[in-house]
């Protein structure tokens, strides 16, 4: 399983970005999928879960309106789309899917990830 976050970068307060997380070796589209992310001094939070047929998503009550989670199963990737991004924002933001014998969003939701990609740096700066 190999897991490849992309489409960080430095952006300005109040924009937006797109992040990517493509598989490789592996269907991502038979897996729940998670956004994870972890700013310097701080503990890895969760960003965002979907669900397999991408029906159900989960976001953390602080992150609901201004972050989007989606995903498109016939290019084995999913999306995690960021809008008014705020310095607090910045971090390396992480993909990851739970254990092939469970593989559902409840997982995700609950942080029992199996398998992580590279993260990716996005920083939030003027």
């Amino acid at each position: 399983v190999q897991l490849q976050a992309s489409g960080g970068g430095l952006v300005q307060p109040g924009g937006s970005l797109r992040l990517s997380c493509a598989g490789s070796g592996f269907s991502l589209r038979y897996y729940a999928v998670g956004w994870f992310r972890e700013a310097p001094g701080k503990e890895r939070e969760g960003v965002s879960c979907i669900s397999i047929s991408g029906d159900n998503t989960f976001y953390p009550d602080s992150l609901k309106g201004r972050f989007t989670i989606s995903r498109d199963n016939a290019k084995n990737t999913v999306y995690l789309e960021m809008d008014s991004l705020r310095p607090e924002d910045t971090a390396v933001y992480y993909c990851a899917v739970p254990s092939p014998r469970k593989r559902t969003i409840d997982q995700c939701i609950l942080g029992n990830m199996d398998s992580w990609g590279k993260g990716t740096l996005v920083t939030v700066s003027s």
